[in-house]
């Protein structure tokens, strides 16, 4: 919604709006006459105190055809995708900005962005979920430096949840990565939820593909760690990590339905010290419960394993499975099949959150309609 049209349908004077967002009203009169463009601290004033019905978007896309980018946007998206084909980081971490950003010109770009990037089946995409404290993030950076040292390049979508009281997210999952963020081969971006669920990002399958795009050869994909509704990164991944404590069940959950039924691989964390005899046990217990459930897929048996993150014992075993489970999946044409699935379903997803996005603007717009009346 355009700056002057929410002033005229509220009978707000451009004095009186200027003052509340600290500017004259000169300064005003020249963004909405839009012989000037607002810094960005502006745009956020204007945003929340027009409760977002008043967007960066009405600032920069012009009126008319606005589905169409210039030649200058065009120009900018060519630069970017060109520096990510030749791996460069920063130019990687300014698409991914692009495609989470819900700007509507932003939007546009990405979408450009995405239409030039090629599939690459040469990746691997590794989904990690469990509950928070399991040590998911230690065991990505263990894991991480051990393939690195193998030659492979490795990257991370670590998502994170967003405050429901201000919104933020901490982001903060680098700092547990500490090695492997300093890693000139390996490269982590920690993504907010933005209130999405099932785990995941909104663009998480998006920014998949221009990591892989970047030359990476591993993809983890970090769950926030919600709980056992934590599904949908399984639609973007090759192959789904459950990690779970020592002690971190029976049998009888073992069997319950969830993330659980779901895994390709059962890994029971932190198997060191006086924890080590306890995480045996709870592996022989989830191996039982595997009998109990019919399997995931159609061509392998889901595994249970134990490591230690800290000690970096039984990583080797998990690659080993990894390794296994990706090259049976294409000798029988299943990885390529869940790959052709996943951008199907990906489309979809975009579409529903267009979709979702709009009728919560609309919504806003006639809440604000029946205030008037």
């Amino acid at each position: 919604m355009k700056l002057k049209e929410y002033l005229k349908f509220n009978n707000i004077s451009n004095k009186d709006f200027s003052e509340k967002i600290g500017i004259s009203a000169v300064s005003l009169s020249r963004y909405i006459s839009g012989d000037r463009l607002p810094e960005k601290s502006i745009i956020n004033k204007i945003h929340h105190i027009t409760d977002k019905l008043v967007s960066a978007n009405d600032f920069y896309i012009e009126d008319g055809d606005s589905q169409i980018l210039s030649k200058v946007q065009k120009t900018k998206v060519d630069d970017i995708h060109k520096k990510l084909v030749k791996g460069e980081k920063k130019s990687l971490a300014k698409a991914i900005t692009l495609i989470e950003s819900s700007l509507g010109f932003h939007q546009l770009e990405s979408d450009y962005l995405l239409s030039k990037i090629k599939a690459n089946n040469n990746t691997i995409r590794i989904g990690i979920t469990g509950v928070p404290g399991v040590g998911k993030s230690t065991f990505i950076e263990s894991f991480g430096m051990r393939l690195i040292n193998l030659g492979l390049k490795v990257s991370v979508l670590a998502v994170d949840p967003s405050s429901k009281t201000t919104g933020g997210s901490i982001l903060g999952d680098k700092t547990r990565m500490m090695r492997l963020s300093v890693n000139k081969n390996a490269f982590i971006r920690p993504s907010p939820s933005q209130g999405h669920l099932g785990g995941v990002a909104k663009k998480t399958s998006d920014s998949i593909l221009c990591l892989e795009q970047a030359g990476f050869d591993i993809i983890f994909v970090e769950t926030m760690g919600v709980g056992q509704a934590e599904t949908s990164v399984y639609d973007m991944v090759d192959i789904f990590l459950v990690l779970l404590l020592p002690a971190g069940g029976d049998e009888l959950q073992g069997i319950k339905k969830g993330i659980i039924e779901m895994a390709d691989l059962i890994i029971v964390n932190k198997a060191d010290g006086n924890l080590k005899k306890l995480a045996n046990l709870t592996m022989q217990e989830y191996k039982n419960a595997q009998n109990l459930i019919s399997n995931n897929r159609k061509d392998i048996t889901p595994e249970v394993l134990t490591c230690s993150s800290i000690e970096e014992i039984g990583l080797e075993d998990v690659w080993s499975f990894i390794k296994k489970f990706v090259k049976r999946r294409k000798k029988n044409n299943l990885f390529y099949e869940t790959r052709k699935n996943q951008k199907v379903n990906a489309i979809w997803s975009n579409l529903n959150t267009k979709m979702e996005d709009y009728l919560n603007n609309e919504k806003k717009l006639l809440k604000m309609w029946k205030m008037k009346i």
